[in-house]
């Protein structure tokens, strides 16, 4: 919230409402999120390195040598700490991915939110970043918010799956709640099915 308001219902974080807050505590809140966009959205004018350093550097005062201390730790943990200099237009689509992973747990945040993680990825490049999303939920003691269409990643790492159509959800439980749904837009989704209530021809 901020750019966009709800229209009913409220948008709560750790029981806070977001609508109720200020510019200056939602700021201060949206540091405790941390967000990983479908496309990276890598500063290319900056190297690695710089790109996990800069939501640190912008948020905190920290000294240049815990800085570096944190940001190679970040990129040890997405297994991308030989590759700090250099450059995004080196990396291949999978690490790009990584280092976007890295940026979004720079500031060890309590949740964070994932845009269409598994997009152009290769099958390894993917089976790696759900592992890490699994990984370090574990590791940092941290809630992930994974939108995806990757049905099998999806059902993977998930504890809770919503499916959602025409901005309603149509199914919602545990990944094998959801799978054995009977729910004709959920099979629909589940099956890759090109008949159903949602139509193939416009």
């Amino acid at each position: 919230t901020g750019q966009l308001q709800p229209q009913t219902g409220d948008v709560r974080f750790q029981g806070i409402s977001i609508k109720a807050l200020r510019q200056r505590e939602l700021y201060r809140l949206r540091r405790r999120i941390g967000m990983m966009f479908q496309h990276n959205a890598l500063l290319t004018d900056l190297n690695v390195f710089e790109n996990v350093a800069f939501p640190i550097r912008e948020n905190t005062v920290l000294p240049e040598s815990l800085v570096r201390n944190l940001v190679i730790m970040k990129l040890q943990m997405v297994g991308l700490r030989g590759a700090a200099y250099l450059e995004p237009a080196e990396l291949s689509g999978g690490m790009a991915r990584r280092v976007a992973l890295a940026r979004a747990i720079a500031l060890d945040p309590e949740l964070v939110i994932y845009d269409e993680p598994f997009t152009g990825l290769d099958p390894i490049s993917k089976g790696v970043i759900a592992r890490l999303i699994r990984e370090l939920n574990r590791a940092l003691s941290i809630s992930s918010i994974v939108v995806t269409q990757d049905v099998s990643e999806g059902l993977a790492i998930a504890d809770q799956v919503f499916l959602f159509a025409e901005g309603q959800i149509v199914e919602q439980g545990s990944p094998e709640q959801v799978v054995s749904s009977t729910q004709p837009q959920a099979r629909q989704f589940l099956d890759a099915l090109p008949d159903g209530p949602v139509p193939y021809h416009y």
